[in-house]
């Protein structure tokens, strides 16, 4: 029978810098081994937040909501640019997309279309100034955020970053685009009186740039 002093001695024996090494090491692989959970594909791709669609969101809002808008709202042109020379504080007529921003207007004009230098058509517009030049976007590329930021709904804040609130304002220029422009032959509107409908961001006073949402060709 082993004495007790024979086994402590075995023991401080076993005991050794590289023995506990090891039995630790032992310890944390069963322990890593434990806490590991299988997740398949499927679960994993539930779990996942699903990134955000700009065409989606505006394909939605372009026709439900923005172009719907501005027709119901739309302001003569001629009429909007004197009361905003006169200082007419532009919220009462517009929105824009956050404090500090430009504000958008929709608006409605008749007007003579000039000769077309793509990605804009001259107007001439009864009412409005001589040192004001008004051009409709006609593509193939628009610029500016008026259809985004016309209805004052569509807040930077609902977004989770700027590139997602960029894109939205250029799908729904895409919007536009393919609605309204696809079909449109700008150059056999030259000298013709149309009447227009759409949106504008008020930036430089002396240059008007809108973007259509309707253009109507009258006799």
């Amino acid at each position: 029978m082993t004495s007790p002093e024979s086994r402590t001695a075995t023991l401080r024996r076993w005991i050794t810098p590289r023995n506990v090494t090891a039995v630790i090491g032992i310890v944390v692989l069963i322990a890593a081994v434990l806490s590991v959970r299988v997740v398949s594909i499927e679960d994993d791709q539930a779990g996942a937040p699903e990134s955000f669609d700009a065409i989606a969101f505006a394909e939605e809002n372009y026709s439900g909501a923005i172009e719907p808008y501005i027709a119901e709202n739309a302001i003569d042109l001629a009429f909007l640019l004197a009361e905003l020379e006169a200082g007419t504080d532009p919220g009462e007529f517009g929105n824009s997309s956050g404090s500090g921003n430009a504000h958008a207007f929709p608006v409605t004009f008749t007007a003579v279309a000039g000769e077309a230098t793509p990605p804009v058509m001259p107007l001439t517009i009864e009412g409005v100034a001589d040192d004001v030049k008004v051009v409709l976007q006609i593509g193939p590329a628009l610029s500016g955020t008026a259809i985004r930021d016309v209805t004052g709904e569509i807040p930077f804040d609902q977004f989770t970053n700027q590139l997602e609130y960029q894109n939205v304002g250029t799908e729904l220029n895409n919007q536009v685009r393919s609605s309204v422009l696809t079909s449109l032959d700008a150059p056999s509107l030259t000298g013709k009186t149309i009447l227009v409908t759409g949106a504008i961001l008020w930036g430089n006073p002396k240059f008007i740039s809108v973007i259509p949402t309707a253009i109507e060709v009258l006799p």
